[in-house]
């Protein structure tokens, strides 16, 4: 039995007002809290201006916000229905991007909707995660590791792996490989076949250098070796670890951030934001911001734990494990652990697509909440 697989009774249906009062608004706090870290520095990266970047921003936020509440009171048994047509409808827009796509910094990853574009595999990153606890929800813990069941969740988180991958961008393909697995895990698979999959991983490496292109290759060799490369390929990285280590124990002070405000540090406002951080609230104010996002994935692993159907607890991790995926590549890029990726920090880094579609996947977290006592049998639904 996994660790996810928890006891409980029926609960009766809640009528809208009282699914309001269910929301869990200590989460929704905490929420606010960390994107008001985002606006300030935001704030302070424009010269203490709201413009261009703090402004939309906040604007993003507050629609992002009213997209959490209307999900979270949507039945979590109609986010069962809609998991396999959301990931169709991602899929296709992320074969799109290959025909129709808009290419921005060396990479086609966008495509136009009318009036707006969006980032599809964003998009993906949420309602791959919905297909994968719709999937594993109809089968049974046994089932989950064997060979012909195996199949169905490997096409669902290869196929966007593979496309993904062509844009090209490795960062948000290592995302949902990592996320996709991590879920399985989540969902019961024999801990020999996660053994053996480590073991073909080690063995296809040298393969997969080859496949590389050859900017995705000079990142892993600069991660390495940062000076081989100083004012080139090695530059985003020596940049952002003197301004992490200039940061001190307290930092040099809002808006002083010498880095940042000199235009030494690139992609200040998105990937290398937590840098900014860093430099000017020292370690102590990105340990505060870090303890933040424990605390949301605290909640997440909360809400799973406490939800008696297992779609809702698969859906929880799941979005709980995204989240800290985000969390966790970006700090690990801009502190030299890993190679530079293009991950943002969540809902700090400046962005559209990934702010919504962040807090869409929150609000299958607080759906999962709000309908905790709601069970799905297994054995009614099935496969498809």
């Amino acid at each position: 039995m996994s660790f996810l697989e928890i006891m409980g009774g029926s609960g009766r249906e809640l009528r809208l007002s009282e699914k309001f009062f269910e929301i869990n608004w200590g989460f929704i706090l905490l929420l606010c809290v960390i994107a008001g870290i985002g606006f300030a520095m935001l704030y302070s990266v424009a010269g203490h201006h709201l413009d261009p970047w703090a402004s939309r921003q906040m604007v993003r936020f507050g629609i992002g916000m009213i997209v959490l509440l209307v999900v979270a009171l949507i039945d979590i048994r109609v986010w069962l229905d809609l998991a396999y047509p959301a990931y169709a409808v991602a899929l296709l827009l992320l074969i799109g991007v290959e025909f129709w796509g808009v290419a921005g910094m060396g990479a086609k990853r966008w495509v136009g909707l009318g009036l707006m574009q969006v980032q599809p595999s964003e998009i993906m990153k949420i309602t791959m995660v919905l297909a994968l606890a719709r999937y594993f929800h109809g089968i049974s813990m046994e089932q989950v590791s064997r060979p012909l069941y195996m199949l169905p969740p490997m096409l669902i988180i290869m196929a966007p792996v593979g496309l993904v991958l062509r844009q090209p961008d490795l960062g948000t393909a290592a995302l949902l490989m990592i996320g996709g697995i991590g879920l399985w895990i989540v969902a019961g698979l024999n801990w020999k076949i996660i053994l053996s999959g480590l073991a073909l991983g080690l063995v296809a490496i040298p393969f997969g250098w080859g496949s590389l292109y050859d900017y995705q290759r000079d990142r892993v060799l600069t991660f390495l070796d940062p000076e081989r490369d100083p004012l080139g390929a090695g530059y985003n990285i020596i940049q952002s670890k003197i301004a992490l280590g200039a940061g001190g124990l307290w930092g040099r002070g809002f808006g002083q951030g010498s880095q940042s405000q000199l235009n030494f540090l690139p992609e200040k406002q998105t990937d290398f934001i937590f840098t900014m951080l860093g430099e000017e609230l020292g370690l102590m104010g990105a340990g505060a911001l870090l303890f933040l996002y424990l605390l949301v994935m605290g909640y997440g692993v909360a809400f799973a734990l406490e939800s008696r159907n297992h779609f809702g607890r698969l859906l929880a991790m799941g979005a709980s494990i995204t989240f800290f995926l985000y969390v966790a590549i970006n700090v690990a890029m801009v502190m030299g652990l890993i190679p530079v990726v293009g991950v943002p920090l969540p809902l700090v880094s400046y962005g559209g697509t990934a702010m919504i579609t962040l807090l869409f996947g929150l609000g299958l977290l607080m759906s999962v909440h709000v309908h905790r006592s709601i069970e799905v049998p297994r054995s009614s639904v099935g496969l498809w």
